[in-house]
């Protein structure tokens, strides 16, 4: 049966007749319900927030994070075309919006591509470049930065569930980890996506499409390009015959970022980045939202073993992460 505030949401936008339309649940998501919707005028996608997200530990977050999301995809818009979808319908007061469709057929997501040893350190260094677009074009900017203020959201959907749940396993590196969190969230410097992982990209025939913005506040832009080169990381392990191009992948992609840095040093985002790149790589095995592709216990000491010693000393350049990291997964 057809959700009763989705089926209003159809009709006060005037995209579809709620009866004539074929709502399809899309997977992937753990803070929202996604539906692709089939009408007689065409397909579009439909997402709606939830309050409590899809994990095994109490994770709740606000849902005003999807007006938010779709403010930042029509600010990346304005910066790079082609880079976010097109926002068709939205109602903020509760947390609905509609958006383009991208056929799989021809937008694959990124995360599958890897998954499937189609790597390509060229695709990298795109999004590394539009990131950096995004960045420089609103870095410094009061308007944007009084209206993505969401210290809260970020904090709840962020720093909690990865840096400070992080610290609570690690009671030795608390400390550390601790004020990472704290240095993150008073940084105030660019519009930040937040969640810049594969399966929110989209390969497309222009370049990459991001997806799935809820964490978009005004922020570090540091958190955005280690969290992507993060994911770059850890897919060397769950796909091993593919980690040299998952490298030279990460090369790309952060020597792409750095030199279009032209708001702040580039070695000052990138000592940042390279502070917070290991304590994303512990989160990702012992925060709230753990990789679902790591689950052998050996390889999750594999992940402690290279990152908790980059962040009980953590280094100022990324060469040096990755250089850990190829190190200790002996490649």
């Amino acid at each position: 049966m057809l959700d009763e505030m989705i089926a209003k949401f159809l009709c006060d936008s005037g995209l579809a007749n709620p009866s004539e339309a074929i709502l399809t649940p899309l997977t992937g998501g753990v803070a929202s319900d996604i539906w692709k919707v089939e009408a007689p005028n065409g397909a579009f996608v439909i997402k709606k927030a939830l309050p409590k997200l899809r994990v095994a530990q109490v994770w709740n977050a606000p849902v005003s994070r999807n007006k938010s999301e779709v403010d930042w995809m029509l600010e990346a818009a304005r910066v790079a075309p082609n880079s976010a979808p097109r926002i068709l319908a939205r109602d903020a007061d509760a947390g609905i919006f509609a958006m383009t469709y991208f056929d799989p057929s021809r937008y694959p997501v990124w995360k599958q591509e890897l998954r499937e040893g189609r790597v390509d350190p060229g695709f990298a260094g795109r999004v590394g470049e539009t990131i950096a677009a995004i960045h420089a074009a609103t870095a410094g900017s009061e308007v944007l930065a009084r209206r993505f203020a969401n210290d809260a959201t970020f904090h709840s959907i962020r720093v909690e569930p990865y840096i400070e749940a992080t610290a609570r396993i690690h009671a030795d590196l608390s400390a550390p980890l601790v004020r990472l969190a704290e240095d993150t969230l008073i940084a105030k410097r660019t519009l930040v996506h937040g969640d810049v992982s594969p399966k929110n990209i989209l390969v497309g025939p222009a370049g990459p499409v991001f997806l799935d913005a809820e964490c978009a506040w005004f922020g570090e832009p540091a958190f955005d390009l280690a969290f992507c080169l993060n994911h770059l990381l850890l897919k060397c392990i769950w796909t091993p015959s593919a980690s040299l191009l998952l490298l030279a992948s990460f090369d790309a992609l952060a020597a792409s970022y750095l030199s279009r840095v032209d708001w702040e040093r580039p070695a000052d985002v990138e000592a940042r980045a390279a502070r917070l790149l290991p304590a994303l790589l512990l989160a990702r095995i012992d925060g709230k939202s753990p990789v679902e592709y790591i689950t052998a216990d050996s390889e999750k000491d594999r992940v402690r073993r290279i990152a908790r010693p980059l962040i009980a000393s953590p280094p100022d350049r990324l060469a040096d992460v990755r250089r850990a990291w190829a190190t200790g997964i002996q490649i």
